[in-house]
């Protein structure tokens, strides 16, 4: 059997945008808008965190006259 190409890796594979958090990624996230507390606030249970990908619009070369 021959494996399809989306499960395939690709060295650009790792820097593709994942929706999904890890754990450690979502309490630095939260803390750096200081809704986590890691002395009284438990790491299990996290509030969910939206990962949103921003698109940029790409410059326009200006041509040389």
């Amino acid at each position: 059997m021959s494996l399809h190409r989306s499960l395939k890796t690709k060295p650009t594979a790792l820097d593709q945008h994942r929706n999904v958090l890890t754990r450690a990624e979502r309490i630095a996230f939260l803390m750096e808008r200081d809704r986590f507390d890691a002395s009284s606030d438990a790491p299990l249970g996290l509030v969910k965190v939206g990962s949103r990908k921003v698109a940029t619009k790409k410059k326009v070369k200006k041509e040389d006259e």
